[in-house]
């Protein structure tokens, strides 16, 4: 049995003006990973005030991953890993608690108990197989962040523009999220490299909960032989090299997205070969026909809410692409006709 598992959370560092898309109105920014869970296990967001969607109208990747989970029946968990407001998705909590400014000396104080109650969780999952998704506003600068930390900077990055990472935007904020990582170091008191073997370190002083957690449920998930897929982009390749920092040896699976391969600013390739990964990467055929499918076209969110896993899945289980966008299509319209009807009433 396959589990897609979502890890949903909050840092501070997602309110630094032009570091993320996820979210048209920056004061709405909060209620989007409760409105992404609420989305993945309902169709729709049922008490998040918002409709995840970019400045530019792209709609959050839970559309795809809900289009694929309820075609082909997929089991949904979502855990708790720092929600900055509450979700009316039913919830797994493991103490987490949203992420401070990267800037700040002690942002993630949390990440220690919230990676070992995960870890715990992740030991007693009953499946074969778990997806791991994450959905965290910010999330790539504070990934770039622990990368930074441990060393590991230039695992994603060409040539000799090594300290990359992906973005939610079409034009990715590179030069802004190294001067955030670079102040956050200052402020931790951390050389670069200067967390290297010790991911905990560098998930609390310059990551966020929603990376703690994930690391913890996959840890937890291998120590009883379950499969394990990173289903994401750079913050799931930050969490695989924290599993390699720690030590884990093991096989390991990312899955993502044609989107995120396609950045030019960064190298999945790389990365795999560099952490012993094995990458899948699967486009969903989206044209520029439907305003949905033309964002992702035009490389805003490219990856999010285990979009690329779910991806992965659909194309194991003989789901055609066309399925997929009929049911992308469908929870478009879904989410457009929810916003017409309640913004009177904000």
């Amino acid at each position: 049995m396959t589990r897609l598992v979502l890890c949903a959370g909050a840092t501070r560092t997602a309110e630094i003006d032009g570091i993320s898309a996820a979210g048209a109105e920056p004061d709405l920014l909060a209620h989007t990973p409760s409105a992404d869970a609420e989305i993945l296990v309902y169709g729709r967001p049922v008490r998040a005030p918002v409709v995840p969607v970019s400045p530019t109208g792209c709609p959050t990747p839970a559309v795809v991953t809900r289009a694929v989970v309820e075609r082909l029946g997929v089991d949904t968990t979502v855990v708790d890993a720092g929600l900055l407001e509450p979700t009316g998705a039913p919830t797994v909590t493991v103490g987490a608690r949203a992420g401070a400014d990267l800037r700040e000396t002690d942002p993630v104080p949390t990440a220690p108990g919230a990676f070992a109650a995960a870890r715990q969780f992740g030991r007693k999952l009953p499946d074969d197989e778990i997806i791991l998704a994450e959905t965290v506003p910010g999330g790539t600068t504070t990934a770039l962040g622990v990368l930074r930390a441990l060393g590991e900077a230039d695992v994603l990055g060409r040539g000799d523009d090594t300290r990359a990472v992906s973005s939610s935007l079409s034009d990715n904020p590179l030069a802004l999220k190294r001067r955030v990582v670079a102040e956050g170091l200052d402020a931790s008191g951390l050389e670069p490299g200067g967390a290297a073997g010790d991911p905990l370190a560098a998930l609390r002083r310059m990551g966020d909960p929603v990376l703690a957690v994930v690391c913890g449920l996959a840890a937890g998930a291998r120590e009883t032989d379950t499969a394990v897929t990173l289903a994401g982009g750079t913050q799931l390749v930050a969490a695989a090299a924290c599993l390699r920092h720690r030590g884990y040896e093991g096989p390991l699976a990312l899955a993502t997205t044609s989107f995120v391969d396609a950045d030019p600013a960064v190298d999945l390739d790389r990365a795999a070969d560099r952490l012993d990964l094995r990458l899948t990467v699967t486009d969903p055929g989206f044209t520029d026909d439907h305003p949905a499918m033309a964002a992702y076209e035009r490389g805003e969110a490219k990856e999010g809410v285990g979009m690329g896993g779910a991806l992965a899945l659909a194309d194991r289980a003989g789901l055609p692409m066309a399925e997929v966008r009929a049911g992308v299509r469908e929870g478009y319209d879904r989410l457009l006709a929810d916003g017409e009807r309640e913004a009177p009433g904000r």
